[in-house]
Parts: C-alpha cells; sequence; structure tokens
C-alpha cells in the first residue's frame, strides 16, 4: 500500500505577518508548526501503513524552513519526505498550490491513497485537497472521520456530516481529506526523531516536477488578496431594564433611531 500525505508548515497563531507588498502570508524566520489536520491525515497514514504494509510518504510544499516540518513527520513514523522549495512557487494560492502538489504526486508516480488534512489554519479554505483530486482526475471524498476498509482495489470510509455520517466506497487510487475526530496522533518517538534527524530530505523544484511556471506561485495563481484589514470593533452590547412592556418600548425606539425599522 503506497500512501502519500500532504502536509503544510503553517505560522504559529500568534506570530502571523503579512507581506504589505504582495499581502501574502510572510514565512521566512516565522515560528511555524505543521498544521493541526495534516497531523491526523499522517497518524492516520502511518496506521494504514501499520496494518496492510507499504510506505508512507510525506509531500509539502514551503520554503527551505519547511524542512523541520518533513523530519517532524518522519519522527512520527512517515517513511521518506519530499520538499517542493523553489521561489517560483512562492504567493501561491490553493490552485497554484494544488498544481505543484499534483505535478510532485505525478513525478512520485506510485500510489494508492493520498491524504490531507481537512483544511490549514492558516487559509481554513478546504479546497486544496480537492483541487489536488481534480488535477490528477482522481474520486475525493472529504471529512472522512473513520477508515472501514481497504481492499486490493476498494475502499470505504464514514464521512462526517452535519446530522450523522455517510458511508462512502470509492476504488482506488483515492484522495481522502480527514477531520480530527479520525484518530489520536501519536508523538514522536526517540528512536524516530534520531532517524529523522539523520535522513536525507531531497528538495524539488519547478524544473525537477517538470512544473508549467505559468501555474506556480503568484503568477499562476487564480485569486488575489486585494487588500486586509482589521474589521472595526463592534460597538458595546445594551442591556434592557424594566417590565416587558417598558423594554419592548425601548427597544422600538432604539431601533428607530437606528434606522432598522
Amino acid at each position: 500500500m503506497e500512501i502519500i500525505v500532504c502536509i503544510k508548515q503553517v505560522p504559529e497563531t500568534g506570530n502571523i505577518k503579512i507581506d504589505p507588498q504582495t499581502n501574502t502570508l510572510v514565512r521566512d524566520g516565522v515560528p511555524s508548526i505543521i498544521n493541526p489536520l495534516d497531523t491526523y491525515a499522517l497518524e492516520e497514514g502511518v496506521r494504514i501503513k501499520e496494518a496492510h504494509g507499504g510506505q508512507v510518504t510525506v509531500v509539502s510544499m514551503g520554503p527551505p524552513q519547511a524542512e523541520s516540518a518533513l523530519r517532524e513527520a518522519l519522527s512520527m513514523g512517515a517513511d521518506r519526505a519530499i520538499l517542493l522549495s523553489d521561489k517560483r512557487f512562492s504567493g501561491a494560492d490553493t490552485w497554484a498550490t494544488s498544481y505543484t502538489l499534483a505535478q510532485a504526486i505525478k513525478k512520485i508516480g506510485n500510489y494508492d491513497i493520498i491524504l490531507c488534512g481537512k483544511q490549514a489554519i492558516d487559509g481554513d479554505t478546504a479546497q486544496v485537497g480537492p483541487e489536488m483530486a481534480e488535477i490528477l482526475d482522481l474520486p475525493v471524498v472529504t471529512y472522512v472521520r473513520h477508515i472501514e476498509e481497504i481492499g486490493k482495489d476498494r475502499i470505504r470510509v464514514e464521512r462526517m456530516m452535519e446530522d450523522g455520517y455517510d458511508i462512502i466506497e470509492s476504488p482506488l487510487p483515492v484522495l481522502l481529506t480527514v477531520v480530527k475526530e479520525i484518530n489520536i496522533p501519536r508523538l514522536p518517538s526517540l528512536k524516530g526523531k534520531m532517524r529523522a534527524r539523520k535522513e536525507e530530505i531531497p528538495v524539488w523544484t519547478a524544473d525537477d516536477i517538470d512544473a508549467d511556471t505559468s501555474r506556480c506561485g503568484l503568477e499562476g495563481s487564480a485569486t488575489w488578496v486585494v487588500k486586509i484589514f482589521s474589521p472595526e470593533p463592534r460597538p458595546s452590547g445594551k442591556v434592557l431594564t424594566g417590565d416587558s412592556c417598558e423594554m419592548v418600548a425601548e427597544l422600538v425606539r432604539g431601533l428607530k433611531e437606528a434606522k432598522i425599522v
């Protein structure tokens, strides 16, 4: 069973910085972590490997510092890691990111399951997984909370819904995006940390994955951030007191003054 897990290194919540020229996240030199939901995808990939054999390959697109996230993934049980890093990848929106990751997966070649976290905490779009599936022409199941069964050429999963769950069967290969209900990620082991420290992580550029650079990075992005601003603070609320008739009268008066009614 060949499993590919896509992870993203994201800024820690309290350390988000924006480049005022490009309106994109500043990643170089900013303390970062593995996107939390991606750790659940990684854990599920390792569990599938433990149950069915094979190997787990972790792929991430980012600046050189993203190597630390890949080494952490190796310490948690991944077998190999690949970093996609090229200045031509910078500023990518979800579509350009999906294209770049898909090109890398095409180069890897042999895979049965691609796993991603539901979404990243810095963008919250939940678009990259489905867009990669579209580019790779793969079936996709999102919001997976449990994998029921994996056969030779089929997989059956539970997809979380607002009022319960769906049971979906799909042919392999398939791309799955997972939610945190699927498992509890393990902590890196000492043996894993030692192995991860020594592991050589190849760095692939746009040329290595035969990417059309007009579809990568800021140039290849279908969307741009035009403006970033902090929303105006909400005015403080008003507590109405008195009996019901007095409160209704005061409420109506206030709504009229605000020209709501």
